[in-house]
């Protein structure tokens, strides 16, 4: 009898052996922690909390993320998403909480009417989660690659403000930060090139405990606090008493939470990129309910709105390793830090270089993973090219001048506060505006800017128009034109010109044969007069084969003639992407001893690759913006 074999588990499932849990569970707190812990002190320092409220606010957040963390990573029920994804306090509250606080008097009653407004902004994040992740729809890839590249684009600014000093006490002319932050980053890529398996990947914590022990025994690092501190505190619910509810501040914590899971739901979509792990409208309900629960968990237990970390999302495709245990690992160590107030002191004596030099790592990294889900897009639909640069442009802008929203009223400072926040619904309500709003028309494919072919309108053509439309694509005879008519609708330029391919190859051999023949000799003088036709003068254009000097003419001609007594046809290249005109004769040289066959194959793929830039030019003919960038590059 056949024995049953055991199905590995998926990555992200992968229980890891305990001692490797801890070192990478270690790895995410360390790179966690700075970011932690600024909320709760930017909010003390801004409503006048003392100093002994300001570390029990520390602790109990730490404490809640772990708590947080382990029910987003291992979930129950329809809560958490499963995914390696670590919860920290959302930068977006802080504003908002801010003026809650101040607005109800500062101090502690300020606190209270906090925490009322978050446990009931938690609640409501939590039921609203199944009808928020209906809207996945509107989060296609020029979307989400969007939001996370700006997330990491975005997040850069925090870690060189860290490696400068950080933000209490920045010092960017001091040369022993820019040493700690760059010897940082210097030594994850080192470990990152030189080791495999497991060195590298805790190629972060080294990084940072390397530079830690550098800064110590410079004289940088002090650890007086770990002596000071308690070695037991423990955050009870409702610690500064019961909270209060002010219908303002509810709203204006609702509105923080909308804003939140747009920003969740783009951390779930780098996630799965980067765990290999399909995201569909469950996951994001399912990340959305833990933010709502841990959220309202916050409010009672002292802490703060909570969110997936972009940060660690970069730990995760820095290092490679997917199991959601490492998160869960995490967890525990940061429940254990809330409760051992020295531990959380010797995590907070690294140096805010080290920190830095580690982050500029891994927020690249982030936006790298944004970059890899864009080439997915469409580009040759110009409404992509307008979404991804109005969405990065406005990001960058906010990122870079922050004080810009004191420009707009208070109501509306809450979404231009941050540029992930105010780039990311740039990108999706563009996109609605684009592809989902009126009538769409699909992108434009051909003619001039004032008189373009959309793709519907080519879906809508008969056989004798399109073959018209796309006429140019090839040479000669119109059968690859007329079977790719068959294929139609298209659903975006991407098909198109899928069609055109297919339909090139699967025709039958003495029509290739009669297309190939069709096609003008290389450096020809029918090409330079401009008898072969614009598109061929604007191919051989690119590497000069317009314009040769006798010599070179004559032995194009030679090679010419030679190759169609071998094989019968003239000798196809796709000059646009040859290197030289040296390199054209030399590889056309080699070709005539290849036998027919294959000279045939290399002629349908020259022809293929000389089709698609026609293609390109055409969808660049009918794109404005597009058409003056080509023009451009031309120049």
């Amino acid at each position: 009898m056949r024995g049953t074999v055991k199905r590995r588990p998926h990555p992200v499932d992968e229980v890891l052996p305990a001692p490797k849990l801890a070192v990478y569970g270690i790895q995410h707190v360390l790179a966690f922690y700075a970011g932690a812990v600024i909320v709760p002190i930017l909010l003390a320092g801004a409503i006048g909390l003392s100093d002994e409220e300001l570390i029990h606010l520390i602790n109990a957040d730490l404490f809640t993320c772990g708590i947080a963390s382990i029910i987003q990573s291992i979930g129950f029920w329809k809560v958490g998403v499963r995914l390696p994804l670590l919860q920290g306090v959302t930068f977006t509250a802080v504003s908002p909480m801010i003026a809650i606080g101040m607005a109800a008097g500062g101090g502690t009653q300020g606190l209270l009417t906090i925490y009322g407004s978050v446990i009931v902004a938690g609640l409501a994040t939590f039921f609203i989660a199944p009808y928020f992740s209906k809207l996945i729809r509107f989060f296609p890839p020029v979307v989400t690659g969007s939001v996370i590249t700006i997330i990491g684009l975005a997040l850069l600014p925090v870690a060189a403000q860290d490696a400068v000093g950080g933000a209490e006490s920045p010092d960017p002319g001091n040369p022993v930060n820019l040493a700690l932050a760059l010897g940082t980053l210097a030594v994850i890529v080192l470990i990152q090139r030189v080791f495999r398996g497991f060195m590298a990947t805790v190629a972060v914590l080294v990084g940072l405990v390397l530079g830690t022990v550098v800064a110590w025994a410079a004289g940088l690092v002090e650890f007086a606090s770990v002596g000071e501190s308690s070695w037991v505190g423990v955050t009870t619910p409702f610690y500064f008493g019961w909270p209060q509810f002010s219908i303002a501040a509810v709203v204006s914590m609702i509105v923080v939470m909308l804003i939140t899971a747009v920003e969740t739901t783009g951390d779930v979509f780098a996630t799965g990129e980067i765990v290999d792990k399909r995201v569909g409208r469950d996951d994001v309900a399912r990340a959305l309910r833990a933010d709502g629960l841990a959220t309202t968990i916050g409010g009672v237990l002292n802490s703060f709105p909570y969110t997936c970390f972009a940060e660690n999302v970069g730990l995760v495709r820095l290092t490679r390793v997917k199991s959601r245990y490492v998160v869960a690992a995490a967890g525990v160590f940061m429940i254990l830090i809330g409760l051992v107030p020295k531990a959380g002191a010797v995590v907070a004596a690294v140096p805010h270089p080290v920190l830095g030099g580690a982050a500029l790592a891994m927020f690249a990294t982030v936006a790298v993973v944004g970059i890899q889900t864009l080439a997915r897009v469409d580009f040759n639909d110009h409404r992509n090219v307008v979404i991804i640069a109005s969405s990065l442009g406005v990001a960058v802008f906010v990122t870079v001048q922050p004080d810009v929203a004191q420009a707009l009223p208070s109501w509306a400072q809450i979404l231009f506060g941050s540029g992930i926040t105010v780039g990311s619904l740039t990108a999706i309500v563009l996109n609605v505006v684009f592809h989902h709003v009126g009538r769409g028309r699909g992108p434009a494919i051909a003619g001039p800017p004032g008189d373009t072919v959309r793709l519907s309108e080519v879906n809508a053509m008969d056989r004798d128009t399109f073959v018209a439309t796309f006429g140019r694509l090839f040479q000669g005879p119109t059968g690859t034109l007329s079977r790719a008519y068959d294929r139609r609708p298209f659903a975006d330029t991407t098909e198109l010109r899928s069609a055109f391919q297919e339909s090139l190859f699967s025709g039958p051999e003495a029509e290739q044969r009669e297309l190939m023949a069709h096609y003008p000799d290389l450096g020809g003088d029918t090409v330079a007069e401009g008898d072969a036709g614009e598109d061929s003068e604007r191919d051989q254009a690119c590497a000069g084969l317009t314009r040769l000097a006798d010599t070179d003419r004559e032995e194009f001609a030679d090679l010419a003639a030679a190759y169609r007594e071998r094989f019968g046809i003239p000798l196809i290249v796709c000059v646009r992407e040859a290197h030289d005109r040296a390199g054209i004769l030399r590889d056309g040289t080699r070709r005539l001893d290849n036998s027919a066959a294959q000279e045939h194959a290399a002629a349908l793929i020259e022809i293929a690759k000389v089709a698609n830039h026609r293609f390109a030019d055409l969808v660049a003919e009918a794109n404005p913006i597009q058409s003056a960038r080509v023009r451009s590059a031309g120049r």
